[in-house]
């Protein structure tokens, strides 16, 4: 019966150790999507500078095709001029002339902010995408530093498995059914050593009748207030 206690202590360690991997490697996988999500939102940030840009652009092109009409408009009136015969549609034309002429003013001056918009929006277009370059480089070097990581743990993982492996087929399944069962309830702890009289799983007092069958080593015995399995440890 030692023997069984010994193999799942070892058994108890193996799968902490395990434990203890995994976590450390979970949270390499959540650096590295971090990392991922970091290039990503720069990215987004890029596309939509350059969906603005677009649209002012889109802008500035229709600013331009109205401010052309308009031209063609002072144009085809002022020849319209010459032909007119009385005052009153001189007049008329002329007050034509001098709207267009205020329209194409306007539209030359919001034709200018909307050239120093696009002049300024594609100098901050070029910065972003130097930065994004930058730290795609940055974040693809850290990437493989973090995925190395992840596969020295995932080795050490694997490592244990196979030790865990070793370990059960000493043991009966329903024994190692039993600890399994333990160790989800006990939050990874199945068992428990046993020590001047106490439970250190749950350091609880023990029946003194139960410790003492400790020593015997005759059957598993598991402790009546948490139910982990016991194993009597005895002060050096």
């Amino acid at each position: 019966m030692k023997k069984k206690l010994d193999m799942l202590e070892e058994l108890q360690e193996v799968d902490q150790q395990i434990d203890t991997l995994k976590a450390a490697q979970n949270g390499l996988q959540a650096e590295l999507s971090g990392i991922n999500q970091g290039v990503d939102a720069a990215r987004e940030e890029l596309v939509l500078l350059e969906a603005n840009l677009a649209k002012l652009e889109t802008e500035k092109d229709e600013f331009e095709a109205t401010h052309a009409a308009e031209l063609e408009n002072i144009v085809r009136s002022e020849t319209n001029m010459k032909e007119i015969k009385t005052n009153k549609e001189f007049q008329a034309v002329g007050r034509e002339i001098t709207a267009a002429r205020k329209q194409v003013a306007d539209l030359e001056e919001q034709l200018l902010q909307k050239i120093s918009q696009i002049e300024e929006l594609t100098g901050e277009i070029e910065a972003k995408k130097s930065v994004c370059d930058e730290l795609a480089k940055n974040s693809a070097q850290r990437v493989v530093a973090k995925q190395a990581e992840i596969d020295k743990i995932q080795s050490g993982i694997d490592a244990d498995i196979d030790r865990r492996e070793s370990v059960t087929k000493g043991l009966p399944a329903s024994l190692v059914k039993k600890f399994t069962i333990l160790r989800e309830q006990r939050r990874g702890q199945a068992i428990a050593i046993a020590r001047d009289g106490y439970c250190m799983g749950c350091n609880m007092h023990l029946p003194p009748q139960l410790y003492n069958n400790l020593y015997k080593y005759e059957e598993l015995l598991a402790c009546p207030h948490c139910q982990r399995i016991l194993i009597l440890k005895l002060q050096q």
